[in-house]
C-alpha cells in the first residue's frame, strides 16, 4: 500500500463521516423555538408535543427568566398563562403578567407568536389586554393537546 492510497482511503473515511454528520445536523434541526411560561401548576406540560412538531422548547419558571432570555434568543412562539393583576403595583399601568413580555417583545423579537392560556372567569380582563395588543391565539383552561398542536401548525 502506497502513501497515496492511504492519505486517499482517509480523506474518504473523513468525508463520508462529515456527510453523516451534515446530515444529522439538518435532521435534527427544530422548525422553532418555543418559549414556555410556566408560573403555575396548572400550566400543562406540552415537552413532547414540541418534539413531535419539530420545536425546540425553552422552559421558564417565571416572566423575569423569560425577559432575560428574549434577550439572548428570538423565540417563534411564547405558550404562556395570562394572570390579571388584581392587587399589583402598577397604579393602574399593566393589566397582567403578560404586559411587560408584549411591550419586550416589540424590541427584541416582533415576529414571536404569542399563545395565551386563561382561566374563563378572567376573560373580561384578557379582553382589555386584547385593545392593546395583538395575540396569536388565547385558549381556555383546560388546554389540551389538540387545541395547541392546531395554533401551532
Amino acid at each position: 500500500m502506497t502513501y497515496y492510497t492511504v492519505l486517499y482511503d482517509n480523506l474518504h473515511q473523513n468525508a463520508l463521516s462529515l456527510r453523516f454528520i451534515f446530515q444529522f445536523k439538518e435532521n435534527s434541526m427544530s422548525k422553532g423555538l418555543v418559549f414556555s411560561i410556566i408560573e403555575s401548576p396548572i400550566h400543562p406540560n406540552f415537552s413532547n408535543l414540541y418534539a413531535e412538531l419539530g420545536l425546540e422548547n425553552v422552559q421558564l419558571s417565571s416572566m423575569r427568566k423569560a425577559l432575560s432570555q428574549l434577550k439572548k434568543q428570538k423565540p417563534d412562539y411564547i405558550v404562556a398563562e395570562f394572570f390579571y393583576g388584581y392587587g399589583n403595583n402598577y397604579a393602574g399601568v399593566n393589566i397582567s403578567n403578560l404586559d411587560v413580555l408584549m411591550y419586550s417583545l416589540q424590541r427584541y423579537a416582533p415576529d414571536a407568536r404569542v399563545i395565551a392560556m386563561y382561566d374563563k372567569s378572567e376573560r373580561k380582563y384578557l379582553d382589555k389586554l386584547l385593545a392593546l395588543f395583538s395575540l396569536h391565539a388565547v385558549l381556555p383552561h383546560p388546554v389540551s393537546a389538540n387545541a395547541l398542536s392546531e395554533v401551532l401548525k
